[in-house]
């Protein structure tokens, strides 16, 4: 059995912390600030040293406008929250402990309207009509949702899979079915194939170890060699009938990772390899692994120190003693970690992954992206039941494919690296840019093709987990422009319309949880959802934000933005926005002609009156006044620097005739 099946049994942050080499040096690229003059980020950042605290942080806000922020009820505080899924006026946000629904009709004071206790880590939401399907894949959930945990290795009281419930009325959802995976469900992708009403899909990505056949039948851990069934090296595919929900049922194990090898690695960080000699230095616990040495984390440490102090029958904080014996256990738990077997016999490559973190489905393109462990995937979907692989690419510089998010036209596609499971800080002065970023690729056929990194750009304290995390587009017409949550980095907007050239254009940030060490908190994810920008921050609750105008977008951009009206949105599904033709769209595209120097000055300022002259007239004046408009940008667009721009504008005023 090669290394990466017993890895599939390691806690997310040891699968990533073992994908480790050479970097290149940190860059940004910064061509959208040259061509603003004046218009950078503030200097100096004032995201660098807030002060920390878990209600009291610190923050740093520019070109955002925070419009609430709401703590988590008593029986979640101190819990996970994870990801969001939006209905409606609703924001459904998932919790370790169950689900949150908040009523935004009131953006600046949300309505916590359900609490719904159901513990199963990580609770991912999804919603589609009446239907919420959320992810179960921890150990200790229940099917019948009860508090209690499951203690027994193999149970038939232990959920791991999808629960699926009716929010008919969403302010009391009804628990109708569940779907059990043999490994649990970390994350799911609902997909509404374009020529199937009667069903909806669920692919589920689920990074935890197999459970016992003894628990579900069929499941198997072994290696493809010894089992052709193994649970291992697939995902599951669930069809959800719409009309009977309840006979929800896996239909299909697609093996998209076959062929794939195990991606290359690389080194550690000056930073890593200064925090290693420090913990050796003051005490802390060092794990050596095949390449490199790592400091276990607080969260991990605490956890194996108790379990020590529960095996002497003791109570209260480990002793000197339980240090001891927790050291002394060290190499022989790494050997387990890590695979040393004592076995040299070279048998080839290691295998590749063995599951996704999240795939990104497009119906309208017929395209998903897989963020797969060491890969990221160009996935066909135009089969919903039999997803095809298309590309797969590996990075050195990236140790956790995490998520991926296409553009709006189809044509390019960023994947996230989660670099330790998002317990790590990665955004310290000397850490590589280009670990824990993002990067971008166009899509040529059906080839990905490198561009760039982006990453958050301001430095953070060790005690703050920063690398990239989940975010949405936000549509502003003409531009690919993104939030995204960056754990205790905060979140970030940034452009990325140039795939080679991506900017920050905002940002939101706080002090770490707790400046002393290692705390959970900072933003799991943000989404753009008809107008507002909604952040699940781990421990601190709900943000609610909205853009504000500045040098990179414009009022008329945000007014654009804000026609496009959704219905619903999942994290993992990407819908196709459509613009309505409205004066704020056309003004939308004038600013960026100007702002780009597309069109010439006076052509702008004759084009933004003659608007203005048409918004102000009604009847057959108005037609006549747009459809003059119209001819004139379709004659001047061939001489213009930026013909395709103009001519999005002239179809645009057509449009309002």
């Amino acid at each position: 059995m090669k290394r990466l099946l017993r890895l599939a049994a390691l806690p997310a942050l040891f699968v990533a912390l073992l994908s480790l080499a050479a970097c290149s040096s940190s860059q940004q690229t910064t061509s959208m600030m040259a061509m603003l003059p004046g218009a950078g980020p503030p200097s100096p950042d004032p995201r660098v040293g807030l002060g920390g605290g878990l209600f009291d942080a610190e923050e740093a806000i520019w070109n955002l406008r925070m419009l609430s922020t709401s703590p988590p009820p008593e029986a979640f505080v101190g819990v996970t929250n994870s990801d969001l899924a939006f209905k409606d006026q609703y924001a459904i946000q998932g919790n370790y402990n169950g689900i949150l629904v908040w009523d935004l009709t009131d953006p600046a004071a949300p309505e916590l309207v359900t609490e719904y206790l159901c513990p199963a880590s990580q609770s991912d939401v999804s919603v589609y009509e009446n239907l919420m399907f959320v992810s179960g894949e921890g150990f200790g959930g229940r099917l019948d949702c009860g508090t209690e945990g499951v203690e027994e290795r193999v149970s038939a009281d232990r959920l791991r899979g999808i629960r699926i419930f009716d929010i008919s009325d969403i302010r009391a959802p009804e628990y109708v079915a569940n779907v059990q995976t043999c490994r649990g469900s970390h994350t799911h992708s609902v997909l509404k194939d374009p020529d199937d009403d009667e069903n909806v899909y669920v692919y589920i990505s689920g990074s935890a170890p197999v459970r016992p056949e003894a628990e579900l039948p069929g499941c198997s851990g072994a290696a493809p060699d010894e089992d052709p069934e193994t649970a291992l090296f697939r995902i599951e595919v669930i069809q959800v009938p719409l009309a009977n929900p309840a006979a929800a049922e896996i239909v299909s194990s697609p093996r998209i990772f076959d062929g794939l090898v195990a991606p290359p690695r690389h080194g550690q960080s000056p930073a890593d390899i200064a925090a290693v000699e420090e913990a050796r230095a003051t005490g802390g616990f060092v794990v050596e692994g095949p390449t490199n040495s790592f400091v276990l984390p607080a969260r991990y440490t605490d956890s194996l120190l108790s379990g020590i102090v529960a095996e002497r029958g003791g109570e209260g904080p480990p002793t000197a003693a339980d240090s001891t014996a927790l050291r002394e256990r060290l190499p022989a738990m790494a050997a387990r970690w890590f695979g040393s077997d004592g076995d040299d016999e070279d048998d080839g490559p290691d295998p590749g992954p063995t599951q996704c973190h999240d795939i990104t489905l497009y119906p309208e393109i017929g395209l998903a992206g897989g963020a797969c462990e060491g890969y990221g995937l160009l996935l066909d979907i135009s089969d919903p039941v039999a997803p095809r692989r298309l590309d797969a690419v590996a990075d050195s510089n990236f140790a956790y494919w995490h998520s991926a998010t296409f553009n709006n036209d189809g044509t390019a596609v960023l994947f996230t690296d989660e670099w330790g499971g998002g317990g790590q800080p990665k955004c310290r002065a000397d850490d590589p840019y280009e670990w824990g970023a993002n990067a971008i690729f166009s899509i040529n056929g059906s080839e990905l093709d490198f561009g760039s990194y982006y990453k958050m750009p301001a430095v953070q304290t060790s005690q703050e987990n920063c690398v990239a995390h989940n975010g949405s587009l936000i549509p502003i017409p003409g531009r690919d422009v993104m939030v995204q949550g960056w754990y205790q980095g905060g979140i970030s907007v940034f452009d990325w319309t140039d795939p080679a050239n991506p900017v920050e254009i905002a940002f939101h940030d706080r002090g770490p949880v707790n400046p002393e060490r290692m705390a959970s908190g900072g933003s799991w994810s943000v989404y753009w959802y008809n107008g507002l920008i909604v952040n699940s921050e781990i421990a601190r609750g709900l943000d609610v934000f909205e853009l504000a105008p500045s040098a990179f977008v414009s009022q008329n951009e945000i007014d654009a933005a804000n026609t496009v009206q959704l219905d619903y949105l999942n994290a993992q599904g990407q819908p196709k926005f459509v613009w309505p033709a409205t004066f704020s769209l056309a003004r939308a595209y004038l600013d960026q002609l100007e702002r780009g120097e597309g069109l010439d000055r006076a052509r702008v300022a004759a084009t933004r009156e003659a608007l203005a002259g048409a918004e102000g007239a009604s009847g057959t004046a108005r037609s006549g006044a747009l459809g003059a408009l119209a001819t004139t940008l379709d004659e001047e667009a061939g001489a213009a620097r930026d013909a395709s721009k103009v001519r999005m504008l002239a179809a645009t005023v057509r449009d309002l005739m």
